[in-house]
């Protein structure tokens, strides 16, 4: 097993992509501390790794506040020994008007997606350093870093945010021996897409998506959690500050209008 030995950190670890990364990672041999807001969520989570056998935990944590960052990178190394890998998928959006959105819905974004990806990565790094450990981050960064959406406006933004940092950290923390990667995902089968796009209840919303998606289908979580378990272990060690872009072909593509006859 990739893991066997390794400790690793998920933020937003209750349902969706992180549940799936999660999984992933404890089928190759990894401890897992599943960060998470919610605590119900939390609860089921290790619930359900453990009940695979696996080996997992639950901190309660808001990403967005050092001091919480602090204790879930501390917490994790008490509980279960050590901290080799972090996942920072936590997340969030809002949707609405460009002219009509309050400030505090935009903060609100920026702080869960952008600034809890800093705090959650530089608490968990301090630990690696104290305790020489030669670890991961994995950012769950995502198409629309390049590619704008106005009804969310603060997503983009804020993805955009995670792309880059992924690289200048991955620049601060080359010599200390961790690698700082990202995954960056096109549209997954989650709640929070199915809400936002309806493609699981309307049949037209579903041919848009499609219609942007070169390889035919919607991403499953299993899909970006593959990607994570690839950068996470050593089958990457020598790539770091770099996204994966898991997205079905969606980045590559050159959407134009037909030609007019």
């Amino acid at each position: 097993m990739r893991l066997e030995g390794k400790v690793a950190i998920v933020t937003g670890g209750g349902r969706g992509i992180g549940m799936a990364t999660a999984k992933r990672l404890a089928e190759e041999g990894a401890a897992i501390m599943i960060g998470e807001i919610n605590s119900d969520l939390g609860d089921e989570a290790v619930a359900s790794l453990t009940g695979d056998g696996h080996k997992a935990a639950f901190a309660q944590c808001d990403v967005s506040d050092p001091a919480s960052a602090a204790k879930l990178a501390a917490d994790t190394v008490s509980r279960l020994g050590g901290l080799d890998i972090v996942v920072n998928n936590a997340g969030i959006t809002r949707i609405g008007d460009f002219l009509e959105t309050d400030i505090e819905d935009f903060d609100a974004v920026i702080d869960v997606n952008l600034r809890g990806v800093f705090t959650v990565s530089q608490a968990a790094a301090r630990e690696m350093v104290k305790a020489g450990t030669r670890g991961a981050i994995v950012n769950i960064c995502s198409v629309t870093a390049f590619l704008g959406m106005p009804e969310q406006i603060g997503y983009c933004v804020s993805k955009a945010g995670v792309f880059q940092l992924t690289r200048s950290v991955g620049l601060a923390l080359a010599d200390k021996g961790i690698r700082v990667n990202a995954v960056g995902p096109g549209t997954v089968v989650t709640e929070m897409s199915a809400g936002l796009l309806n493609y699981d209840t309307d049949p037209a919303a579903m041919t848009r998506v499609l219609a942007r998606t070169p390889i035919g289908r919607l991403a499953e979580p299993r899909d970006i959690a593959n990607a994570v378990l690839f950068l996470a272990s050593e089958d990457s060690a020598y790539l770091t500050g770099h996204t994966m872009f898991v997205d079905g072909g969606r980045m590559i593509q050159n959407i134009v209008l037909p030609f007019e006859d």
